[in-house]
């Protein structure tokens, strides 16, 4: 396996310095009191052409980096998903899973395991990469239901694959056979990222517009509530859980917000406008993508939360 070291000697000197295997490691000492300021990053790694979302395999702690590799809107082929080590940052495989010449790979987006399967939204569907070769098993073409921008994905209960579509303010089920539209319109608030939270039995739903509401959207019964009267800045992108908060990325002030019952309010400053989020589990990091820096910064998040 080729390896590209993405990573400087001094970030991975870093990640190195404050992996004690748990998320107590860190050594910025950073709390939910306080808004931390970006001096207390972990890390940042490089070497990707625009890196859109980043998700934690937590079986082979390894992190996943979907890539635009140019323009978002271009059906190129030229999308890929990097393969980097959790644990100090290398970049194992540069350009680890890329699509096939039926069904190329558009601007990688949102991503999501289930089982060996890696699911990643691109420009005109979602692909199946397994999730330890890379190999592609299956693309789930949505084209037929003319998506504006499809987005953010996860898997829900029920098996199924949801896909935010950005661009048509719509959310859309992928089962065996076709995809469906499960949910649309402007109360959906042309939802960005959207995350399953078992303990509300609902999907997280962060919009782009439409007002700086989280959503909580269940598939079952198409129930959408507001469930926080104080919620983050709007442009809102892909969230995590942790430590009892809901992290939300926001674009609209580069800054990643802690939303719980107690408190919403602006927590970590990113170096630019955040994209879809990653949580290394096992070491309670945040991996936080900036597209327009070809880069993505880790930090060591407060003890708490669970895989």
């Amino acid at each position: 396996m080729r390896t590209d070291r993405a990573l400087s000697l001094i970030a991975v000197a870093a990640l190195a310095a404050c992996d004690g295997g748990g998320p107590d490691a860190s050594a910025a000492g950073l709390s939910w009191e306080a808004v931390a300021d970006s001096t207390q990053r972990v890390a940042l790694l490089t070497g990707f052409d625009g890196p859109e979302s980043v998700l934690y395999d937590p079986v082979q702690d390894i992190w996943f980096v979907s890539v635009f590799n140019g323009p978002s809107g271009e059906r190129d082929g030229n999308g890929y998903v990097a393969r980097v080590r959790a644990e100090d940052g290398a970049t194992e495989v540069l350009r680890f899973a890329v699509g096939t010449d039926e069904h190329p790979f558009h601007a990688g987006r949102g991503m999501a395991l289930q089982g060996d399967t890696l699911w990643v939204a691109d420009a005109q569907g979602i692909h199946g990469f397994h999730r330890e070769s890379g190999e592609q098993l299956l693309f789930v073409d949505m084209r037929a239901l003319e998506p504006g921008f499809l987005n953010d994905i996860d898997v829900g209960p029920d098996g199924s694959v949801y896909v935010t579509d950005t661009g048509a303010s719509a959310i859309y089920r992928a089962r065996p056979g076709e995809p469906e539209v499960a949910a649309e319109g402007e109360e959906l608030g042309n939802p960005n990222g959207i995350l399953w939270d078992p303990e509300r039995g609902a999907f997280w739903i962060a919009p782009w517009s439409g007002g700086s509401d989280l959503r909580l959207w269940d598939p079952e019964t198409g129930e959408l509530t507001r469930p926080y009267t104080t919620t983050p800045a709007e442009r809102m992108d892909g969230a995590v859980l942790w430590g009892g908060h809901l992290l939300v990325a926001s674009q609209a002030d580069s800054a990643i917000h802690a939303v719980s019952e107690a408190r919403t309010g602006v927590y970590l400053r990113a170096l630019g406008r955040p994209a879809d989020l990653g949580l290394d589990t096992r070491r309670g990091r945040l991996a936080i993508p900036v597209v327009a820096l070809n880069q993505v910064e880790i930090w060591q998040l407060p003890a708490g939360g669970a895989d």
